[in-house]
C-alpha cells in the first residue's frame, strides 16, 4: 500500500491514478482485515490461557493498554500526535516470526556489548532477543532522532547508564535540566518491575551513577556545576567568528587579527583581551600604522568585529571566555569502582545563545581530537559524546565550519571517541556529517504536512532494506520504542529491528537540588575551576603599553615645555641684554654728547668773554679816544692807553 501511495503521487494520468488509488485502497484493506485476525488469535490464545491457569478466572475484557508515560517509566506524560500508547506486554511467548530469527542473528555478538532494549515485532515484546550495541563499534558514531515526546531523552539515559556500566567515560550537554537524575536511584514500583520483566530486563536495580556537573561559564542556581570556560585564543577565530555571526571576510579579518596577536606575544584570554586589541588597531595613530600592515584588514571590517564582540560581551558572553581554561582530559576520568564518569554539561543559553553555545560544545570535540593520541580500533571507546538539540550545532553555520565539524567527526573515532546526535528529525544533520554515522535509534517521526511526509521518505530511504514497513512503523511507533540498526563487529549494518527500549535504572527526571548542589560542592574540580583568574594578557599588556606612551608622552611635553620655557627665558635674556645694551650705548651717547655739549659751552664761554673784553675794549678805547681828542693829547698816549686796558 505505500509503495503505491508513494507512485502515486508522481502519477499524472487521471485513468491510471485511479487504478492506482484502487489497489491501494485494498491493499489497506487486506493489510486491516490480517492485523483484525492476528488481535483476534492473540486475544483468544491469551484466553485459553488464562481459562487453563488453575484457578483462574474468566477474563471479562481484554486489559487495556499502559500509556506511554507508564510503558516508558517517563515522567513526561502522554505526548499528543500519532503516537501510539505501547501495548501492555502479553504473558505468553510471543509467536513465531521468520523477522524474529533475522533480528536475533544479526544481533548476537561475542564481544562486549551495551543493551537497549529487547525485540519488538507487531506489538509483541521478545525478551530473548536483546537488542544491542558492540562497545568497540561506538566510536563510529551513531543518532537519536525523534519527534517531541518520543523518549530521546531516556534513551539517551540508558545508554549513558550502560556505557558507565562498562567503564566507559560518557559527556552529555543536559539541554533541559532533566538527566540530572542520573546520580540517583531509581523507585522501583509494580508497573515498572512488569514492564522490565515483559521485556527481558530481569537485572534491573534502582541505582545511581557516578556524574559530574558542569556548567558554561558562571555556577548559578539555575544552572550549578563547576565552570567550564576556556580561553579566547584556545577557542580559535573560526568557531569564535561561528559565535559572532561573521561572514567570510570578516572571519579571514578576525583570523589575521589572532596571527598578530601571536606574533606580538599577546595573549587573549578573555573578550576584553580582544576588544582591547581592536580598539588599538582602529583608535590610536600607532594602531593605525599596524592596522596598515595586517593585509586585507580593512578599519570597517575591524570596526565590524569590534562592535560584535562588544554585543557579544553585553550579552553575557563574556562569562565563557576565561581562566582557568578547563582541560578536557577531566571527561575520560573513572570512578574508584571502575565505572565511567558521566560528565552532564548543564547548558541554559543554548536557545539564547544557539551559536556560541554550539560553537563552545565544538571546541570541546576540537580539543579533544587534538589533544588525545591515536588509538585505533580499540575493545571500548575512551569516550562518548551525546549532543542534544543537535539541529542548533548546524543551524546557520558557515561553510568553513561546517567542514571543520564534518572533519572531527570523520577523524576524532581514531582517538577513541565515538560521537552522538540527538535530534528530531534525521533531515536536521548535513549529509556529509550524516554519512559518517553508523548507528541509529530512531524514535516515532510525525507526518502531518506534506514537508513532514517528505521527511519521514527521505528517513526511510536511509535505513537498510528491510521486512518491514519503514514508513508505517515509524508513524506508529510508542514512547519508548525505536527502530535499531547498527554496525556490527565487522563494519556491517545489522538488520533494522524494532525495539523495545529497557528502562534507565536511575531516576528518570531531574535530582533534587539540594543534593545537586552538594555533590557540586563536593566536586574536586570545584577548587581548581570555581574561582576565575587575570594574569597579564592583551588587555593589560596595551594598557601598559597605553600608560608607557601616555607618560612618555607627558614628559615629552613637559620637556618640550621646559625647553620652551627655557628659550623663552633665554630669548627674554638676550632682549633684556640687548635693552641694557642699548641704554648704556644711549647713555654713553648722552655722555658723549654732554661732554661735546659742555665742552662746546666752555668754548663759547671763552669766545664769549673775549667778545665781551673785546667790546669793552672798543667801548673803552672809543671813551678814552674821544676824551684824549677832546683833550689834545698825541697819539702815543691814545695807543698806550688802548692797550692798557685790553689786557686789564
Amino acid at each position: 500500500a505505500a509503495e503505491l501511495q508513494a507512485k502515486l503521487a508522481s502519477v499524472s494520468d487521471q485513468t491510471e491514478a485511479e487504478e492506482l488509488r484502487k489497489e491501494a485502497d485494498a491493499a489497506d484493506s487486506t493489510a486491516a482485515t490480517k492485523a483484525n485476525e492476528a488481535v483476534a488469535k492473540e486475544a483468544e490464545g491469551a484466553a485459553l490461557e488464562a481459562a487453563a491457569a488453575p484457578g483462574a478466572a474468566a477474563p471479562e475484557a481484554v486489559a487495556p493498554s499502559a500509556t506511554p508515560a507508564a510503558a516508558s517509566g517517563d515522567t513526561t506524560g502522554t505526548t499528543a500526535g500519532t503516537t501510539k500508547p505501547a501495548a501492555t506486554p502479553s504473558t505468553h511467548e510471543p509467536p513465531a516470526d521468520p523477522r524474529a530469527d533475522t533480528i536475533a542473528a544479526g544481533y548476537s555478538f561475542d564481544t562486549p556489548t551495551m543493551p537497549l532494549g529487547c525485540a519488538l515485532i507487531e506489538g509483541h515484546n521478545y525478551p530473548n532477543i536483546s537488542i544491542s550495541l558492540p562497545l568497540r563499534m561506538m566510536n563510529r558514531h551513531g543518532l537519536v532522532a525523534g519527534a517531541t515526546g518520543t523518549g530521546k531523552t531516556r534513551t539517551l539515559q540508558l545508554m549513558a547508564e550502560g556505557l558507565s556500566a562498562a567503564g566507559v567515560p560518557v559527556f552529555i550537554t543536559d539541554v533541559k535540566g532533566d538527566l540530572s537524575g542520573l546520580m540517583s536511584p531509581g523507585t522501583p514500583s509494580e508497573d515498572l518491575q512488569a514492564r522490565t520483566a515483559a521485556q527481558g530486563q530481569s537485572n534491573w536495580q534502582p541505582t545511581g551513577y557516578p556524574t559530574e556537573f558542569l556548567t558554561l561559564g558562571v555556577s548559578s542556581e539555575i544552572a550549578p556545576g563547576v565552570p567550564v570556560r576556556t580561553t579566547v585564543q584556545n577557542f580559535g577565530s573560526l568557531l569564535l567568528s561561528r559565535a559572532l555571526n561573521l561572514n567570510a571576510t570578516q572571519t579571514q579579518a578576525l583570523h589575521l587579527i589572532f596571527e598578530y596577536c601571536e606574533q606580538r606575544n599577546m595573549a587573549l584570554d578573555d573578550l576584553k583581551d580582544l576588544q582591547e586589541v581592536v580598539t588599538f588597531l582602529t583608535s590610536t595613530d600607532e594602531g593605525k600604522t599596524e592596522l596598515k600592515g595586517i593585509g586585507g584588514v580593512g578599519r570597517p571590517t575591524a570596526g565590524v568585529i569590534l562592535r560584535s564582540v562588544s554585543a557579544l560581551a553585553a550579552q553575557g558572553g563574556d562569562v565563557f571566555f576565561g581562566l582557568p581554561a578547563f582541560d578536557t582530559a577531566n571527561f575520560l576520568r573513572t570512578a574508584a569502582d571502575g565505572r565511567g564518569v558521566i560528565s552532564l554539561l548543564r547548558m541554559t543559553d543554548m536557545s539564547e545563545k544557539p551559536a556560541l553555545v554550539s560553537a563552545f560544545i565544538m571546541w570541546l570535540l576540537n580539543d579533544l581530537f587534538r589533544t588525545l593520541p591515536e588509538v585505533g580500533d580499540v575493545d571500548k571507546p575512551k569516550l562518548v559524546f551525546f549532543f542534544d538539540e543537535a539541529h542548533l550545532l548546524f543551524q546557520g553555520a558557515s561553510k568553513e565550519f561546517l567542514a571543520q565539524v564534518e572533519q572531527v567527526v570523520k577523524l576524532i573515532r581514531s582517538k577513541g571517541v565515538g560521537i552522538y546526535f540527538l535530534t528530531q528529525n534525521p533531515t536536521d544533520i548535513p549529509e556529509e556529517v550524516l554519512g559518517q554515522l553508523g548507528s541509529r535509534v530512531q524514535h516515532a517521526l510525525r507526518a502531518f504536512t506534506p514537508k513532514d511526509a517528505k521527511a519521514l521518505r527521505a528517513t526511510v530511504s536511509t535505513f537498510p532494506v528491510s521486512d518491514f514497513d519503514l514508513e508505517e512503523l515509524l508513524t506508529t511507533l510508542g514512547v519508548g520504542e525505536a527502530i535499531v540498526t547498527i554496525l556490527d563487529e565487522k563494519g556491517r549494518p545489522s538488520p533494522v529491528a524494532p525495539t523495545k527500549l529497557w528502562a534507565p535504572q536511575s531516576v528518570m527526571g531531574p535530582a533534587d537540588s539540594a543534593q545537586l548542589k552538594k555533590a557540586v560542592e563536593a566536586s574536586a574540580l570545584a577548587v581548581k575551576y570555581m574561582t576565575p583568574e587575570d594574569r597579564e594578557s592583551a588587555f593589560e599588556k596595551l594598557r601598559a603599553e597605553a600608560q608607557k606612551r601616555q607618560a612618555e608622552a607627558e614628559a615629552a611635553a613637559a620637556a618640550a615645555a621646559r625647553a620652551e620655557a627655557e628659550e623663552k627665558a633665554r630669548k627674554e635674556a638676550e632682549k633684556q641684554a640687548k635693552e641694557e645694551e642699548k641704554r648704556r650705548r644711549e647713555e654713553e651717547r648722552r655722555r658723549r654728547e654732554e661732554e661735546r655739549e659742555a665742552e662746546r659751552r666752555a668754548r663759547t664761554g671763552i669766545r664769549g668773554a673775549a667778545s665781551k673784553a673785546a667790546s669793552s675794549f672798543a667801548r673803552s678805547l672809543g671813551t678814552q679816544l674821544s676824551r684824549e681828542l677832546v683833550k689834545g693829547n698825541g697819539g702815543k698816549k691814545i695807543l698806550g692807553t688802548v692797550l692798557k686796558g685790553f689786557f686789564k
